[in-house]
């Protein structure tokens, strides 16, 4: 038997139908979708929502207000007033007879002398210049054959065995003279004592110079103590 089926049931006959809609749907929503736009926020209004939430989360600043102390009340001043009696004489000074003239003569001596000129101002301190200062023709040398001859061992510090290095700080000024003796590094007070001694006992030198003009020169030198 020969089946037979409906024209109307048949579906290949709508089939391009179908594809024809199926194809326009399709490009009516990829349009839509290309053509659809979202709205940005504002970046002012986010900023201002920024701005809130920090204002927000920060802490407010106080400064502990501290109580200052009153001020001082002003210095009293006692004024003191001498009573003078009447009855006390006052000599009178006739300025008219203090009148200079021709024959008067005036007393220009200086009120201070050279000598104090000289202590006043303070000598520059060299520690090396040109020529350094000189001992008896010799230098450093000469100097301390001579601290040797003219050194006396204290009798303290023999006895109780004391020896070792004293250094001895000195300058010798523009006239030769030994001046600012002290110790910058002692062993025992009886040996640096001895040390300034000898020292400041020294005869005078011949003055180191700095192009051509005697200057005041310091020195550090080493004195030795050493038990027989």
């Amino acid at each position: 038997m020969e089946i037979k089926k409906s024209t109307k049931a048949d579906l290949e006959n709508q089939r391009s139908l179908y594809i024809e809609i199926g194809l326009v749907v399709t490009l009516a929503l990829s349009l839509v979708a290309f053509e659809w736009t979202t709205k940005p926020r504002d970046n002012q209004e986010l900023l201002g929502v920024q701005a809130v939430e920090a204002d927000e989360e920060q802490a407010p600043i106080t400064r502990q207000q501290m109580d200052q102390p009153p001020p001082p009340p002003p210095p009293q001043v006692i004024e003191v007033i001498n009573i003078v009696e009447d009855d006390v004489e006052i000599d009178e000074v006739d300025f008219e007879t203090m009148e200079a003239d021709d024959q008067t003569e005036f007393d220009f001596t200086p009120v201070f002398s050279d000598n104090m000129e000289e202590e006043a101002a303070e000598e520059e301190v060299f520690f090396i210049v040109e020529d350094m200062p000189s001992f008896q023709g010799g230098g450093s040398e000469k100097f301390r054959e001579w601290i040797l001859e003219n050194m006396q061992y204290p009798s303290i510090a023999s006895e109780n065995g004391i020896s070792g290095r004293v250094f001895v700080q000195f300058a010798v000024n523009s006239k030769g003279e030994v001046t600012d003796v002290v110790v910058v590094r002692g062993v025992d007070p009886a040996l640096d004592k001895e040390a300034v001694r000898v020292v400041k006992s020294s005869p005078k030198w011949e003055p180191g110079k700095q192009r051509g003009r005697p200057v005041k020169v310091q020195f550090t030198f080493p004195i030795v103590f050493v038990l027989q």
